[in-house]
């Protein structure tokens, strides 16, 4: 495999589209039990308004409710197989990496033109061969696992949009397997306790599952070796087991991280007595390039109650469970242990559809079809680029972060600055004192009483609003000008039976305006506090 170097590669590289515009083909899936497909109807059409022609190989979405039918409607070329399709493409589009096609007894890297790119999950470092077998081909490859979690990148971020997809079919597994409804019931016949939850693993995938599993009504409880979730877990409803560890969870790219044996032993130990209360188990624990962590014991599992639902959702890659068989539902001593590696495809329309958008979003920041180029230089691009004109440049360099540069030494002999005297410090301190005291002695009695309680209550409303933490601004200040609504009470006291008056009409006018701030304050916190519930 040819590792490049950085004298190896340009910073942008292009593919020349025909008179036509580049094409872009969509293969059918030829992995065991797959139902997704890289592009739907709706994200073809996008895929054409950035001047693309879609190449649809003949039933590779049917199986995902997609005829042929529709992506021709949609403007697509259905073509008639694979071989035809991938030597006709300029850009192909996959979900899974590459693999031996049993139809055409070939491996379908072997498919790819020399000057085409490939777009799909690829996992480099548990697939070395196929890197290798893509590198000897000469052309680019992009890997959507390989998409860098940063902000500008969440709209190409397959993986969360699947992940999202999986926590939520999971739960719909567990309850279809579980013997009881997940909400408690109160009913003439008897009453029912609702289901207890666990959920460990706070990612994207265990996040979708906590909200899933509380819109059934369960009680749940997640768990996760990063801190920085706990607010997420609390905000969706569940509660968040803790253990009292001096130890961070958080790894690169916000995945998690390898723990240390004092931290494992003890989150065993809360693994084996929460066995023993819940109902259901889902664990979603993954460390991107290692084999999934081992949280579930045979022991936990026995000690589980008769009916009671283990979703691994780890079993493709080991299993977080031990007694899990991947791609199969089995009972254990009591316990049914779900270990699919097809909850994607049992939702295979919707995940098509928001992997499709996934691809949609990478190929527009990549120019579309006339303008159309890698560019290195784009941090995203860079990391999502794995093999670039048949030079595999995986893993992509780490961004460095600027240090704060180190304040320069002070000279030796200290500057002179100029000082105030401390006359002209006084000046204004000295010059209000005056002011009140002029105001005291010859202002009248109702004036003074009046600008009094104006200095309180402009301190008072000072000290309100300034005092609150920045983070606090938003949702506070709209009540914290709800409050400067004390003016109604002025403007009532103002308000006379003479409606000529100027006092009257100011009064008025007052009470118009106070009680709109504190209805529209208190309406706009409200919707703001909405956001933050279920």
């Amino acid at each position: 495999m040819t590792i490049a170097t950085s004298q190896d590669i340009s910073a942008v590289s292009f593919i020349e589209p025909s008179l036509a515009g580049l094409s872009v083909g969509i293969p059918k899936e030829v992995f065991a039990g797959e139902q997704r497909v890289a592009a739907t109807p709706d994200t073809a059409k996008k895929l054409q308004k950035l001047g693309f022609q879609i190449l649809v190989e003949s039933q590779a979405g049917v199986i995902a409710s997609f005829t042929d039918q529709a992506y021709e409607s949609a403007g697509c070329q259905i073509v008639p197989n694979a071989q035809t399709l991938w030597q006709a493409a300029d850009i192909v589009l996959k979900v899974r990496p590459p693999q031996w096609h049993p139809t055409l007894n070939c491996h379908e890297a072997d498919l790819l033109k020399p000057d085409a790119a490939l777009v799909s999950f690829i996992w480099p470092a548990q697939n070395p061969e196929l890197m290798e077998k893509l590198a000897e081909r000469g052309g680019t490859v992009l890997a959507m696992d390989a998409v860098p979690r940063i902000t500008r990148a969440q709209k190409l971020d397959a993986l969360s949009s699947m992940a999202n997809i999986a926590g939520y079919r999971a739960v719909i597994e567990a309850a279809n397997q579980f013997g009881r409804c997940f909400t408690g019931q109160i009913t003439a016949a008897g009453k029912t306790p609702p289901a207890k939850v666990l959920v460990i693993g706070a990612g994207v995938a265990g996040l979708a599952a906590i909200g899933t599993a509380r819109g059934l009504g369960a009680m749940v409880k997640a768990f996760d070796t990063r801190p920085a979730v706990k607010e997420q877990v609390q905000s969706l409803g569940a509660e968040f087991l803790e253990l009292h560890f001096q130890e961070d969870g958080t790894g690169q790219g916000g995945y998690a991280k390898v723990m240390s044996q004092a931290f494992i032993a003890a989150e065993m130990a809360l693994f084996g007595q929460q066995a023993k209360e819940v109902d259901i188990i889902i664990t979603t624990a993954l460390i991107p390039g290692k084999q999934a962590p081992l949280l579930i014991t045979r022991e936990m599992v026995e000690s589980m109650k008769p009916g009671s639902v283990v979703v691994d959702m780890a079993a493709e890659q080991g299993g977080n469970c031990e007694v899990t068989q991947p791609g199969e539902i089995i009972t254990h001593n009591g316990v049914t242990i779900i270990g699919l590696t097809d909850l994607l495809s049992r939702m295979a329309a919707q995940a098509s559809q928001l992997y499709g958008n996934n691809l949609y979003h990478l190929l527009h920041d990549l120019g579309g079809s006339t303008h159309f180029a890698i560019n290195l230089e784009d941090e995203v691009i860079r990391a999502t680029t794995v093999i670039h004109n048949g030079l595999v440049i995986w893993p992509a360099p780490k961004i460095e972060t600027p240090t704060p540069s180190q304040p320069e030494a002070q000279s030796a002999t200290p500057t002179a600055t100029p000082q105030k005297s401390l006359v002209g410090q006084l000046v204004w301190p000295i010059t209000l004192g005056l002011l009140f005291v002029a105001i005291g002695l010859w202002a009248p009695e109702s004036f003074l009483t009046h600008f009094t309680v104006f200095v309180l209550a402009s301190f008072l409303g000072w000290k309100v609003i300034w005092d609150v933490i920045p983070a606090l601004h938003t949702p506070l200040m709209s009540v914290t000008n709800a409050i400067s609504g004390i003016i109604i009470i002025g403007g009532m006291l103002q308000i006379s039976s003479d409606v000529t008056s100027p006092i009257t009409i100011l009064g008025a006018i007052a009470l118009f305006l106070g009680t709109v701030n504190i209805a529209g304050g208190f309406m706009i916190s409200q919707r703001m506090l909405n956001m933050f519930h279920r």
